[in-house]
C-alpha cells in the first residue's frame, strides 16, 4: 500500500485484521491498474478518481465488518456477464469482496478495466 496516504492506512488499520488486509490488497490492485488515481478518504470510504471530486470518481473502497465493498461509479452501464455487480441504482453498482481469492477473479479485473476504459 502506498505509504504516502496516511488516511487510507489509518482507515484500514482501524478494521479487523482480515478486513484491513483485504482492503489493503484491493487498494493495491486499484493502484496497480490505475497508478495516476487521486486517492481521497471521506468518512469510511476511499475514493479513486481523476480528481478529488465526485465527477471524476471511478472506484470506491468501503471496509465493513465482514467484507470490503468495491464501488464502481457508473457501474450500471458496464458489461457484467458474470453477474458480479449488485445494486439497483440507475448509475452506480458495487460488489462485495469477502476473501482474498475474490481479488483473483478475472471477471473482477475485466469489470475494473472496463470502468477505467470508460473513464479515460
Amino acid at each position: 500500500m502506498p505509504a504516502q496516504n496516511a488516511d487510507v492506512q489509518r482507515l484500514l488499520a482501524s478494521q479487523s485484521p482480515a478486513t484491513g488486509a483485504l482492503g489493503e490488497s484491493l487498494v493495491a490492485l486499484i493502484l496497480d491498474m490505475y497508478p495516476d488515481a487521486v486517492t481521497t478518504v471521506d468518512g469510511g470510504d476511499i475514493g479513486f478518481g481523476a480528481t478529488t471530486g465526485y465527477k471524476g470518481l471511478v472506484f470506491t473502497v468501503s471496509p465493513h465488518a465482514r467484507h470490503v465493498t468495491l464501488g464502481l461509479a457508473g457501474g450500471a452501464s458496464l458489461p457484467d456477464p458474470a453477474g458480479l455487480l449488485e445494486g439497483t441504482g440507475k448509475v452506480h453498482r458495487h460488489l462485495k469482496l469477502r476473501q482474498p481469492a475474490d481479488l483473483d477473479r478475472p471477471e473482477l479485473r475485466d469489470l475494473m478495466a472496463a470502468a477505467l476504459a470508460r473513464a479515460s
